[in-house]
């Protein structure tokens, strides 16, 4: 038997923010200062809404208990993380404090973490990966390409790269089963499309699909080599367009050829 675990709701596609309907008195938790975050949340259309932006990047479980003592007793409705991985990683773990409805909105791409049951926090310093556990899974997402505007050009590109190498590698693990290769497989070739034809709206519905399939099986060599590049402070996507790319040749990957075409022809990393 097979288990594949996405969010209950998924909410896509051009105007999915502002069109999707939120709770009243909901806990919004970002990193984004106040300038940035309005602007988000004026776009969402949120009313009646609490705001908790005092998550730093790579948060710790300090992070998660200073939000649950501030917010507990205000008894919020939902829990919506708007930002990167860190405020969704947060939002991951706090829920189960508050028992209510967990809500990911992720405002850049590659990682695909909302679709996940994984999350990633400090520990005394060290940072650890925590899951797969159902209880880190979204009971809604909503994705929208609405936050590329703005988005550094090298950013996008070392995001799409992430989400080309979970991809390809997730089609490729032997965790996989034949529903996470059908989503590996049509992430990648959403990705490959809209980097070849220059259709960078399509990022995110690409990384969304690819969270969807590497999520529920794994990544594989290419990822493994990265780290070596990452810990030391290289950018995760700059290393995958390499390590990926020999990876894929190693073990006769069907995506080696177009991996290296769209590092290539665009400089995707």
């Amino acid at each position: 038997m097979h288990t594949v675990r996405i969010p209950k709701v998924i909410q896509f596609g051009e105007n999915a923010l502002s069109e999707a309907e939120y709770p009243k008195n909901a806990l919004v938790v970002t990193t984004a200062p106040p300038a940035l975050s309005g602007k988000w949340l004026d776009r969402m259309g949120i009313q009646d809404y609490m705001l908790y932006d005092k998550v730093k990047p790579e948060p710790s479980i300090d992070d998660v208990n200073s939000l649950v003592a501030e917010y507990k007793g205000k008894n919020p409705s939902a829990l919506i993380g708007l930002g990167g991985g860190s405020s969704m990683d947060v939002v991951k773990y706090a829920t189960a404090e508050f028992g209510v409805e967990k809500i990911l909105i992720p405002t850049t791409f590659g990682t695909g973490a909302e679709m996940t049951t994984y999350c990633v926090l400090k520990f005394d310093g060290k940072k650890k990966l925590l899951g797969p556990e159902e209880r880190f899974l979204a009971d809604r997402a909503i994705v929208d390409s609405y936050f590329m505007d703005g988005t550094p050009e090298q950013i996008i590109k070392n995001s799409v790269c992430d989400a080309c190498a979970q991809a390809t590698e997730g089609y490729d693990s032997k965790l996989g089963n034949d529903l996470t290769k059908t989503l590996c497989k049509q992430a990648f070739d959403v990705l490959y499309d809209a980097i070849m034809n220059d259709k960078p709206e399509n990022y995110p519905y690409g990384s969304m699909l690819s969270g969807m399939g590497f999520g529920n099986c794994s990544t594989t060599l290419g990822h493994a080599l990265s780290y070596v590049f990452s810990n030391e402070g290289v950018a995760h996507g700059y290393s995958l367009s390499s390590c990926t790319t020999v990876a894929h040749k190693h073990n006769n990957s069907i995506f080696y050829e177009k991996f290296k075409e769209e590092n290539e022809v665009k400089g995707s990393c």
